[in-house]
């Protein structure tokens, strides 16, 4: 059973690889053209999308690291192996955006004191490639999202990138139409909202499992119910859960059993339970409820 979930696993990481490798390529290549008009058209909005843009491309570099990094075997040193490492790589990705959205503030306060012509037609038109780039890239991490923290980034930033392009788009019309140059910088003032709303649950949660808090989606007062309605299961004390990794949750705990001889029964179909809930890593610590009352009364 552990080989195959193990087998499952590796193949799952080597399908990403390549989603992440061919989403770096063609991220990067819109990124160095959405900087070029920019630059050239003196718009901030779509210098503001490339930022971020890049930010994105870091992202799933750091995203495809956090994969090699969960393949590596454990050491003497490290006796986990360096799964940890996808989260500390999360949290680090997720403070990269933030330093990204200061920095966009700050430019787009400067744009309103210095206002510059822009030309809307070029801005749309290469937004709208932005809006190709990032659907495609969000449409390609859409399945993994669902069970990995840094797939789950990516994919939230990619969605947020297609929103932004669209507002861009949008932005690019009304100044052609107007001439407006001020809805350029309002509009980065926006992007920057956007990329703060889509960061803070990443950065929250990652903050959590680098505290090695309990993972989210798993409800701490329901796993102590489930472990106290296994069968022969008299009571359950030190209960920890926390994250090995992006992907993988543990748990520790003791067991106190009504009857010895059915210990590794009961033993075995709580780690089944465990691992439905999605909790694959379990130690258990079992008591016999005789132990455990002789001690409560010594104490």
């Amino acid at each position: 059973m552990a080989h195959t979930h193990e087998h499952h696993h590796t193949h799952t990481i080597s399908s990403l690889n390549g989603i992440f490798i061919a989403s770096i390529v063609l991220n990067l290549l819109f990124v160095v053209v959405e900087a070029g008009v920019g630059l050239y058209e003196n718009s901030l909005s779509l210098l503001s999308d490339a930022g971020h843009n890049l930010g994105d491309v870091f992202s799933l570099l750091l995203a495809l690291f956090a994969f090699q990094l969960a393949k590596r075997h454990p050491t003497p040193a490290y006796t986990y192996g360096y799964k940890k490492g996808t989260v500390l790589i999360s949290l680090v990705n997720a403070i990269i955006l933030l330093v990204a959205v200061g920095a966009i503030i700050v430019e787009s306060i400067r744009k309103f004191s210095h206002p510059v012509p822009v030309d809307g037609a070029a801005v749309s038109w290469t937004a709208g490639v932005g809006i190709l780039v990032n659907g495609l890239t969000a449409w390609w991490l859409m399945r993994g999202q669902k069970n990995d923290l840094n797939v789950r980034g990516a994919f939230l930033h990619m969605v947020a990138d297609t929103v932004v392009s669209v507002g861009v788009v949008m932005a690019g019309v009304v100044i052609s139409l107007t001439g407006w140059t001020i809805v350029d910088p309002l509009l980065s003032l926006a992007i920057a909202v956007v990329i703060l709303a889509s960061t803070w649950k990443l950065l929250s949660e990652s903050l959590r499992l680098s505290l090695d808090g309990t993972p989210e989606g798993i409800d701490l007062d329901e796993v102590l119910r489930l472990l106290e309605s296994a069968p022969h299961v008299a009571g359950v004390h030190h209960l920890h859960v926390w994250a090995l990794s992006t992907t993988e949750t543990a748990l520790t705990a003791h067991v106190v059993v009504d009857d010895w001889s059915l210990a590794e029964a009961a033993r075995e179909q709580i780690k089944e339970r465990l691992k439905a809930m999605g909790i694959g890593h379990s130690t258990l610590e079992l008591e016999s409820r005789r132990t455990r009352c002789h001690s409560t009364c010594c104490d």
